[in-house]
């Protein structure tokens, strides 16, 4: 991998984004493999969903988008969209597999 101040060129520079939004999916594709992992945890459907856990989970993203120097809005946004997504995808693996 380059730096970014290494990068000679716009292709340099896509390749490199390239191998980072790789590296990106395939983590979260690992991310929902522990999602999937957490439902025999799980009781109900209310503990699938755990609202409370959801707050408290994108406020700590939030937290971390400022650390990192990102908005903090767009992250808590990527958030919201990917964990509701894997929570609909949790609720029907927990439906079909556990419950």
């Amino acid at each position: 991998m380059k730096q970014p101040n290494e990068c000679q060129n716009m292709q340099d520079i896509r390749t490199e984004i390239d191998a980072i939004d790789l590296q990106v999916i395939q983590l979260l594709g690992k991310r929902f493999e522990y999602v999937k992992a957490a439902a025999p945890f799980k009781t109900s459907e209310a503990g699938v969903k755990a609202p409370e856990r959801f707050k408290a989970m994108l406020l700590q993203r939030r937290e971390w988008a400022i650390t990192a120097g990102l908005q903090p809005d767009a992250i808590e946004k990527m958030y919201f969209d990917l964990v509701n997504h894997f929570i609909e995808e949790e609720l029907k693996y927990w439906k079909n597999h556990i419950s």
